[in-house]
């Protein structure tokens, strides 16, 4: 598997990214401001991630996304930690990650890679969206916000 950053001229992989973030506006809007990169199997697209600074020495990984199909085959914690690794040396200090309250296994995926939780923003969800989100028959209500030191 190759992990790329994508082209500017490219469009975004956007059916991808939109399993990670229902809202294609505010997908555009992120990926806009930040770097998108995307992983390759025998030329097929298998994942997707977008790193955005955010405020000084401070990097967000704001999407990462795998097709279904593909899931349980560590393709999203390849791409957790190849954006570590370019956050790095890009010299970020802190890389953090906000996941949604009912999403189960990123919340697994990122503490498995090194994440620890600082904080959790009530109804994140219900404010910044238009319709519900339900995962794993849990509505998607709150953001738990994660980081990690990678100075």
């Amino acid at each position: 598997m190759i992990i790329r950053k994508r082209n500017n001229d490219e469009p975004l992989p956007m059916k991808l990214l939109l399993l990670a973030d229902p809202s294609e506006e505010i997908v555009r809007e992120y990926a806009s401001r930040g770097e998108c990169f995307i992983a390759e199997l025998y030329e097929e697209v298998v994942g997707v991630y977008v790193l955005l600074p955010t405020r000084p020495g401070t990097i967000e990984l704001v999407n990462v996304a795998v097709p279904e199909e593909l899931h349980g085959r560590g393709i999203g914690k390849q791409l957790v930690m190849d954006a570590i690794t370019k956050a790095k040396n890009k010299g970020f200090k802190t890389i953090e990650v906000g996941t949604g309250n009912s999403g189960v296994g990123q919340l697994a995926l990122y503490q498995k890679c090194g994440f620890r939780i600082t904080g959790v923003d009530l109804d994140f969800f219900i404010k910044h969206y238009d319709e519900e989100i339900f995962e794993n028959g849990i509505q998607c209500r709150d953001m738990v916000r994660m980081a990690m030191d990678i100075s």
